[in-house]
Order: C-alpha cells, then sequence, then structure tokens
C-alpha cells in the first residue's frame, strides 16, 4: 500500500512539472498616438521649359505632426526658399534664354498613410517605414524683380516685333497668394525609439500665374529633401500573458472493487456514472493585426476537431472578435471575420470537418467585448456542443 501511495504523488509531481514547463508567455504591443517634428533640407526643380538642372533651387521644410494609429495621421509642413523660371525667344535672328527667380513660403496640411503598416499589419520594431501624403494648402511669393528686369530686357531686344507684349504674359510684382495642392512620398530609417533619419519626394501644383508665363497649363515644383524627425514619448504599450496551457481530456477510469466472496452473499458491480456530454469552449487568441493562428494556440484547433469527430452530432460555432481600442471600425471588422474564417479553414482543410457543421459570425467593435484587456479581445470564441 505504501509503494503505491509513492507511485500515485510521484505521478502528480512530475504532470505538475511538466504543466509548468508548457505554459508560453507571450508579448503584445498596444499602438499609442504620437506627436513628433521634422527639419529637411535638400533642392527644388520648378517644371519649365529648359532641361532638367537648370532651374534647380535649395529648399528647406520644418514639419510637426501626429500619427493618430498605425495607419493614418496628420501633419502641418511649412516649405521655403526660392523658385525658378525661364523663356527662349527665337526672333530677329537672335536666340535668347531669360531666367529669373524669385521666394515663396507655402504651408500644407497633409493626410499621411503608413503604407507599411497597411500592407504588412504594425510591428514596433521595424527598421524602415514607407509613408504616403497628400494635403493642400497656401503659397505666398514675392520679389518678382529678377521676372521684370528680364521683361525689360526682352522689350529692348524683341520690342519691334512684340508689340509691346510683355515676356511674361502673368508678370507680377509685390506679394501674390495662391492656392495649392501636395502629394508625395518618404521613407524614414528608423535610427531608435525616438529619433529617424529620412527622404522625402513631394510634387506641388498652383495655377498658371506662378511664374508669370501664360501656358495655359498648372504649373509644377518637385522637392527632394533629407531629415531627421523626432518622435516625443511613447509610440506603443508593450504588455505579457501567460498562456496557459488546456488541459488534455482526462480518461475516466473504472476502478475494480476486490469483494471477498462471502457464502450465499452475492458480489455487487458498481456500474460508472453517465455523465451528460458537455459543451467544450475554447478562445484562440490572435496578436495585434495579424489573422494567422500562432503555433502556440493550434492545439486548441485539434481538441475542437477532435470533439466533433467524436460527437457526429455535433456542431461548433466560431465567433471572431478585434480589440476596438485600435484600428478603425472598418479594420476591426474586416480583422474579426478573418480570424473566424482563419478558425474555420482550419477545421475544413486541416481535419476534413464537414462546413455545415462549423457556424461562422464576426462581431465588429460597436458590440460589447468578451475581455475587459484589449490583447485578449483579439480572439476567436470556439463553442462546440451537440444540437
Amino acid at each position: 500500500m505504501k509503494f503505491n501511495k509513492l507511485i500515485l504523488a510521484t505521478s502528480l509531481l512530475l504532470s505538475g512539472a511538466f504543466a509548468m514547463n508548457a505554459q508560453e508567455e507571450v508579448t503584445e504591443y498596444a499602438y499609442k498616438t504620437n506627436w513628433y517634428i521634422q527639419g529637411q533640407f535638400g533642392g527644388q526643380e520648378t517644371l519649365g521649359e529648359t532641361s532638367f538642372g537648370k532651374l534647380l533651387s535649395p529648399t528647406a521644410q520644418i514639419a510637426a505632426g501626429v500619427n493618430f494609429n498605425p495607419y493614418i495621421g496628420m501633419r502641418l509642413a511649412v516649405n521655403a526658399w526660392g523658385s525658378k523660371a525661364s523663356e527662349t525667344i527665337n526672333a530677329l535672328s537672335h536666340n535668347e534664354t531669360y531666367r529669373w527667380k524669385w521666394n515663396y513660403v507655402s504651408g500644407n496640411i497633409d493626410v499621411t498613410f503608413n503604407l507599411t503598416n497597411i500592407l504588412g499589419g504594425y510591428k514596433p520594431n521595424r527598421l524602415v517605414d514607407v509613408d504616403l501624403f497628400a494635403g493642400i494648402g497656401a503659397n505666398v511669393g514675392w520679389n518678382n524683380k529678377e521676372a521684370q528686369a528680364q521683361n525689360q530686357k526682352y522689350q529692348q531686344t524683341f520690342g519691334a516685333v512684340s508689340g509691346g507684349n510683355p515676356l511674361q504674359a502673368y508678370l507680377w510684382d509685390g506679394t501674390k497668394t495662391r492656392f495649392m495642392g501636395n502629394f508625395g512620398a518618404d521613407i524614414w530609417f528608423n535610427c531608435s525609439e525616438h529619433v529617424a533619419v529620412g527622404l522625402e519626394l513631394n510634387a506641388n501644383m498652383l495655377n498658371d500665374k506662378y511664374n508669370s508665363k501664360k501656358a495655359d497649363n498648372i504649373d509644377w515644383y518637385f522637392n527632394g529633401m533629407v531629415g531627421v524627425r523626432y518622435t516625443f514619448g511613447k509610440k506603443y504599450t508593450k504588455t505579457t500573458r501567460i498562456i496557459e496551457p488546456a488541459c488534455p481530456p482526462c480518461e475516466e477510469t473504472i476502478v475494480e472493487k476486490i469483494v471477498e466472496k462471502i457464502v450465499e452473499v452475492p458480489v455487487v458491480v458498481e456500474q460508472p456514472e453517465v455523465k451528460q456530454k458537455e459543451p467544450l469552449r475554447r478562445d484562440i487568441f490572435f496578436t495585434i493585426s495579424n489573422t494567422v493562428i500562432a503555433n502556440s494556440e493550434k492545439y486548441k484547433v485539434d481538441e475542437i476537431a477532435n470533439y466533433l469527430k467524436e460527437h457526429p452530432g455535433s456542431v461548433v460555432y466560431v465567433t471572431g472578435y478585434a480589440d476596438k481600442g485600435t484600428g478603425t471600425k472598418a479594420i476591426n471588422l474586416r480583422l474579426s471575420k478573418q480570424r473566424a474564417q482563419a478558425v474555420y479553414n482550419a477545421l475544413v482543410n486541416e481535419y476534413g470537418i464537414a462546413k455545415d457543421r462549423i457556424h461562422v459570425a464576426s462581431m465588429d467593435d460597436s458590440m460589447e467585448q468578451p475581455y475587459a484587456t484589449p490583447a485578449e479581445n483579439r480572439v476567436a470564441i470556439c463553442i462546440a456542443e451537440e444540437k
């Protein structure tokens, strides 16, 4: 008897040790709204009737912005320095090229899109981020004296054939403010959590009067700049949770009693208690912005499949959820649908479960969340039960 008790105690200790080793620690990241500033310097090429590079001038930009979530943000950018233009005249056996420059400052409000996170999902420790942006603003131009001087020179040379018409049909003076639109892309290399260096290319469009010439089309200038960005505060919060493995189904053990025979006393054999089949629930967790079942969660799908095979009259209800504290309503609805579909695909394709035994549903972020913590609401809840 003592020997049997020793064996039982040893088995319990070993099973407890194995259970502790089977625990898995998972780290999850939740995005935080963050603000940044950046400074950039480079060159500007004004689109004109001459070869590339002859209308090149320096440019500089400062900007401040906010990233609302991993995908969308907004920034205010101020760009300034100078623009150039040119005009070539062929008349009276003369070929003259006139060039002039002026100063400007522009302010834009841009909407930004993190292309890397949109296509590849949010990852907090990426080395490279690629952004697209587009916006509107105003351009203030002044100091157009060179254009006026070039016009006087033109009149002296070609006045007889020009009929008194100016070189620039839209010649302007003083200070002019014009509406403008812009779009572009930048690439940032993250040196640390707060500092990044990068390259930006943008295109800017104004009305036909910006460069003083009449061309009956939009005037363009293009900027290429390098710079530094500094982000304030934390970009994300990190949480760690322990995934407890589900206890494998315990096999019912029938213990036979050894009863000594007594004359004229019948042997009573105890009948095992018939237990009612209970529903099986498994919660399959996903990481942020992810719809692929992690290796650490696949054993739960295996348990659901085994239950369905052992109980031919049972069905499973799979409901997908997303954390409403991260992302937009449309993104969360898509994630919840794809998480439920991932479980459905695994049961059908990997375990051969009939499609009509799997009922799939998804909840948008306006519905009540099943868990109190955001990380646990990135889940597909599966309940298998008899019809």
